[in-house]
């Protein structure tokens, strides 16, 4: 007893036979994609692969009109999927993606949120400015904006001599005391980096709490210095890692301001879509401050305890800040193209 051949199996035969060549050749140029990258084909099977694949998504849009058998579906589905793979999704590996994102992700994330930056550099200043001001005028200010933890011993009752020491380790046991101090800072800073990104969300009030605090308690402390006549020496002792760390700071602050101003100042998108889209460009901006807390921990270990120069400390501290600016402000810029 034979069985019967419907018509369904000869239009599902026949159908086959007309466009299986194309199938096959997208099939062999989807395989040498995936083994080894797009850039595996020259001219021609490029354009193959792009004829064949518009082919294939017109063969697979009849079968289903028709209703051809669900194996020729299954098959035909598959591969425009595998196509559509190689053909748009992204062909860069991990490597060139970290590279774009240093490249050109950041610098651009950067100038695109530079009212934010101005935010973050505007409150620390202002908050230095003030508990500098504070302080000189009336010593006792130094208390309410430093902890006692963060102070270390170097307040308003410490002599020059205490003060100068603490600066260039030239004393007993103070290399282990200014280490103890420099570890706290930094780590007290990491925190408030983490801090000022992650409350930036409840409208940006949080950000511009912590960071005017944290340019106070700077301003505090340089005033102790200051007071004592060693204002150039520890302004030098805090630049060789603090223009990286504090930048590092209010780089975290301009990003909690992005994510704060999506929440006040929509525009004419939803808060939720505003989010979404500068959340893009904070994420890039917390990815930033990691990187330069990391710089400035390399900094303070390698060279704040043994360069003893003031000048050169400027130097290193200064220069590392306009290693980082050039960085910001010209990568990622299209080139221009020249007329001849």
């Amino acid at each position: 007893m034979t069985n019967a051949i419907l018509p369904q199996d000869l239009r599902s035969v026949r159908f086959r036979r007309e466009r299986e060549p194309g199938w096959k050749r997208l099939e062999g140029l989807v395989a040498r994609v995936e083994q080894g990258g797009i850039a595996s084909l020259g001219f021609d099977d490029a354009r193959d692969l792009t004829a064949t694949y518009r082919q294939t998504i017109n063969s697979l849009s009849v079968a289903r009109e028709i209703s051809l058998d669900q194996a020729l579906l299954e098959y035909l589905d598959n591969l425009a999927a595998r196509a559509y793979l190689v053909i748009y999704a992204p062909q860069a590996s991990i490597r060139n993606l970290v590279a774009n994102l240093f490249i050109r992700g950041i610098p651009q994330a950067v100038r695109r949120s530079a009212p934010a930056f101005l935010i973050g550099f505007g409150l620390m200043v202002v908050g230095a400015l003030l508990g500098y001001t504070l302080v000189m005028r009336d010593p006792s200010w130094f208390y309410t904006f430093v902890p006692g933890e963060l102070a270390g011993g170097r307040d308003p009752s410490s002599s020059h001599d205490v003060l100068r020491a603490s600066l260039y380790d030239d004393a007993g046991g103070t290399h282990n005391s200014l280490a103890s101090f420099a570890t706290y800072l930094f780590s007290h800073n990491t925190q408030i980096a983490i801090m000022v990104f992650s409350l930036g969300v409840f409208w940006a009030l949080p950000t511009v709490l912590l960071t005017f605090y944290n340019g106070t308690v700077l301003g505090a402390f340089f005033a102790v210095f200051a007071q004592k006549g060693l204002g150039y020496d520890v302004f030098a002792w805090l630049s060789i890692h603090g223009v990286t760390e504090i930048s590092a700071i209010c780089v975290a602050a301009a990003g909690g301001a992005q994510l704060g101003l999506a929440i006040l100042l929509p525009g004419d998108l939803t808060r939720k879509d505003a989010l979404r889209l500068r959340g893009r460009d904070a994420t890039k901006l917390l990815i930033l401050a990691g990187v330069m807390l990391f710089a400035a921990a390399i900094l303070e270990g390698f060279f704040r305890q043994t360069v003893q120069s003031p000048t050169l400390r400027l130097v290193i501290g200064w220069g590392m800040g306009l290693v980082w600016l050039t960085w910001l402000t010209c990568a990622g810029r299209p080139h221009r193209e020249t007329g001849v």
